[in-house]
Parts: C-alpha cells; structure tokens; sequence
C-alpha cells in the first residue's frame, strides 16, 4: 500500500448552500451546455458511477446505490451535514480556492470549516476587474484602482487564477494569449478599458483580449503564482464543456520564463499531455492533476499514468477541479488516492520503482508540491 499524507486541494471552488433534487444535482455533476437527453441521465457516466462508489459510504449507505436512494439520503442529512461528511472524509487537509464562481458557494472560511482543513484564497482576475471597473467612474481611475486591488489581493491571496468565465461565443484565454502572448501596450490598455467601462455598465464581463492580457500581466508582475485556464466548465448549468488545449499557453510560457512566477497548468481532459509536457519543458510551468481524474472514474489510474509519463515528479500537482457539489471534492481526492496507489504500487510490484521512491513521489504530488509552489507553510 502507498503511503499519501493528507491532500493540498490546489484548485476548487466552493459548494453549493442549498439542497438539491434531481435535476440541479445532475447539472452539476458534469460539464454539459444542457440537461441530458430525454431518457437518459448523467449519471451514467463515468463520474456518476465514481460518486456512486465513492460517496455513499460517507453519508452511510453502501457503494453503488440506485442514484434516488442517495439523493433521499443527502436530503435527509440536509445539505450541510452531507457536505461535511464528504469533506471530511476525503483526506484533504487543505484547499486554495477559487472565489469568483456564481452561485450560493461556501467561501474560503466556511469549507475550512465543514472541511475540518486549511482554506486559502485564489483570486480570480476577471472577477476582481469587475468589482473594481463598478466603482471607478474613468479609464484612468479604473487602471489605476486595479494596480491596487492587484496589489493588496497579492497580500493575502495563495494565487491568482484566470480563465474559466469567458463565454462560448468569446475566444479561451488560450486563443488570447496564443494571438499576443506579451503584455499590451498603454495606449492599448486605456482604450481597451474606456471601451470595457462603457459596455459595463450593462452588466458584461471581462471577455476584452487586451483587458485579459493586463489582468494577467499584472498578476506575473505581483510574483503570486498563477492558474491557467485552458477552458471553462466548472461554473455551473448551461457552461460550456472543456474546450482548451493547455498547448495554446505555450508562447506565454515561454514570454514570463525568467521573471520569478510560476505558471499552473489546468488543463483537463484530454489536454492533460500537453500540460505536462509544458511542464517538463519550462522550469516556471507546473501541471494540474485536477477533475480529470475523477471525472475518468474507472479509467483514473490509466490517466493518471499518462501524466507520470510526461512531467517531472515535482511539476505535477493534485486537485479535485471541485466546485457545487462536495461530491465531486470527496471523488477528486478518493479517486485519487487509488489511482496513485494503483499505478505507483504496481510499479513497486514490478520491480521497476522501490517502495521508498513510491511513497516520496506520492507525498510530492499528493501535497508537497503544492505547498511548495505556493509557500503554504510560510505564510503568516
């Protein structure tokens, strides 16, 4: 048995407040643009199987239970014992947490709690513009706000993230920065910016390519780490599913190498070779394990042995890619954990690794890596 301490949950967001039937559960359980087809349900994929098998058990029932037992189960506990128990009983011991997702979500404090771990804050970029663009009644107030908000959310935060909320009809992050990977020019960001503000004012989001560019720009600058994403879908119902391939970073990687901030692949299936090839390729870029192995549910282990192939032990880095349900925090982790041990103690069994190696490399990914790049034991 492979010996892996207790988790770093580098990338997640918060779970839902509110009790859930049927329906809003299944629109949370996987990425899709819609419900699923008349006469079938998601949970006949392979993370409706996964949470099958893995999440019963915490809430007390036995594995594999018919979907409408469960769902009588959990609302039987109500929505925050359930959590709780899915939480706790995952082995994580502490989250970073992306604070810009919609919805009725626990925040940093709350998961620590229910969680019985450690929270810190990713800041999402675009989220933050938003906040500041509503209060700022100029470009140049806008701009110069923002270097500030940067600056102080730097401060307190664990890392900034960006990336997850364009919409299907704008480019990804990575189209952006695979056109411009350098930063914008003055000039251009002013523009950009009294253009943003106007349309504001009827509620749109970041979606400016210039805008995204200075966002992330900024963030480099702050020397935080930063998560990139290759896609959307984590944001709810009606989201686009993973649209990105982490290989589109590849000329942004290559324009910040040198300047001291380490870049966080999240790709997710199946773009996950191409982050960890970024990986091994640019000392500054890391790659996310993330909800590509729980999401593959059966197929984890298999997955999981494509990004050992690929990256440096030390560049690859756990999370759940939770967010909504604490089913799929409970099934990120525990999923893990097995694949891990599956791949890893199969190659103790072999011959090919030695047990000490196994249990080193386990503790790297599992959470040492993580605290690491984000210096979690030294912070106040």
């Amino acid at each position: 048995m492979i010996e892996t301490p207790p988790l770093v949950d580098q990338y997640c967001q918060g779970v839902l407040r509110t009790e859930l039937g049927l329906g809003t559960f299944e629109a949370r359980l996987v990425p899709s643009a819609g419900p699923p087809a008349a006469g079938t349900t998601f949970f006949d994929t392979q993370a409706g199987f996964a949470v099958r098998r893995w999440c019963p058990p915490l809430l007390g029932l036995e594995p594999h239970c018919a979907p409408a037992r469960y769902l009588a189960r959990r609302r039987e506990l109500g929505a925050a014992e359930a959590a709780r128990r899915l939480l706790r009983g995952s082995g994580v011991a502490a989250y970073l947490l992306d604070t810009g997702a919609a919805g009725d979500l626990t925040g940093p404090e709350e998961l620590a709690v229910a969680g019985e771990a450690e929270a810190f804050e990713a800041v999402r970029l675009e989220l933050l513009a938003e906040h500041v663009a509503d209060t700022s009644g100029t470009a140049a107030a806008f701009l110069g706000h923002l270097a500030e908000a940067v600056h102080q959310s730097a401060a307190g935060a664990a890392a900034f993230t960006c990336g997850t909320a364009a919409p299907a009809a704008a480019p990804s992050l990575g189209a952006v920065l695979a056109f411009a990977p350098g930063p914008p020019g003055r000039g251009e960001v002013a523009g950009a910016a009294g253009r943003w503000l106007a349309r504001r004012a009827r509620g749109e989001a970041v979606r400016d390519p210039v805008l995204l560019r200075h966002l992330l720009w900024s963030a480099v600058d702050s020397g935080l780490p930063v998560q990139l994403h290759a896609a959307g879908g984590l944001d709810g119902p009606g989201q686009r599913p993973d649209r990105g391939d982490p290989g589109l970073f590849t000329e942004f990687v290559r324009a910040t190498a040198g300047l001291g901030t380490r870049l966080v692949l999240l790709g997710g299936y199946p773009y996950h070779r191409q982050a960890a090839q970024l990986a091994a390729a640019f000392p500054h870029a890391y790659a996310d394990v993330g909800a590509v192995v729980g999401r593959s549910g059966a197929r984890a282990a298999a997955v999981l042995a494509e990004l050992l192939e690929l990256a440096p032990f030390g560049k690859l880095l756990f999370s759940s890619g939770g967010g909504g349900l604490p089913e799929l925090h409970a099934v990120g982790a525990l999923a893990f954990r097995e694949a891990l041990g599956r791949v890893l103690g199969g190659w103790v069994a072999e011959g090919a690794w030695s047990r000490r190696d196994a249990d080193r490399v386990a503790a790297m990914i599992a959470g040492g890596n993580a605290r690491r790049v984000y210096r979690l034991d030294g912070r106040p």
